[in-house]
């Protein structure tokens, strides 16, 4: 008997079907049908890949948020100044409305659910590590530089950068206007400033 391999490929077109299913249709209306409809496959072959809508979705939410981090944390490596990395870091972020729009609409129906699904919690709060990492590599270079306080701390610091984005980009998409976004990405790049170079 042939024994098929499963495809990684066909595995991330699954993942990607789900994203756009999620962020057309809302975490509680997706159902694997559904996915299957946007992957352009049979629900036979999503339960293939994944046991329930469940196990979709907590893989997507592992592969979403690690997408994203590797995104941000490329553009700041290709930087050398603090205030290099800061920017390519905030451009990362904001990449585009349409994009962005998507990101945060499946990513805040996963946060609604965090507090009562450890799955999602700990999947989120790698995320946020991995933020933080980011947030922390800038500041340091920023202090040694001289561009950033010195009286700041990488843990008081590297969340509130991330609170800061989050919440720039949660604003915006309340806003639902492409116009916007410009205005709140230079908003964001400049409370963070204003975080980092306090007491300088």
């Amino acid at each position: 008997m042939v024994r098929y391999k499963k495809s990684e490929e066909k595995r991330k077109q699954i993942l990607f079907a789900a994203f756009e299913a999620l962020s057309e249709s809302g975490y509680d209306a997706v159902t694997l049908q559904g996915i299957a409809d946007h992957a352009e496959v049979s629900k036979g072959v999503v339960h293939y890949y994944f046991e329930n809508k469940d196990a979709v979705l907590i893989e997507l939410l592992e592969w979403l948020t690690g997408r994203i981090f590797e995104q941000e944390q490329t553009a700041a490596q290709q930087q050398d100044t603090a205030m290099g990395k800061l920017t390519a870091h905030i451009e990362s972020v904001f990449v585009s409305p349409g994009k962005n729009r998507k990101f945060y609409r499946v990513y805040l129906d996963f946060l609604a659910r965090a507090s009562r699904k450890p799955a999602y919690r700990e999947i989120n709060q790698r995320f946020y590590d991995n933020c933080s990492a980011i947030s922390t590599e800038i500041l340091l270079l920023g202090q040694q530089e001289g561009v950033f306080s010195r009286e700041l701390t990488p843990d008081r610091a590297a969340p509130l950068i991330r609170a800061v984005i989050d919440g720039c980009l949660i604003q915006w998409l309340m806003t639902d206007s492409d116009d916007q976004h410009e205005l709140y990405k230079q908003s964001c790049m400049e409370a963070i400033m204003k975080l980092l170079r306090v007491c300088a």
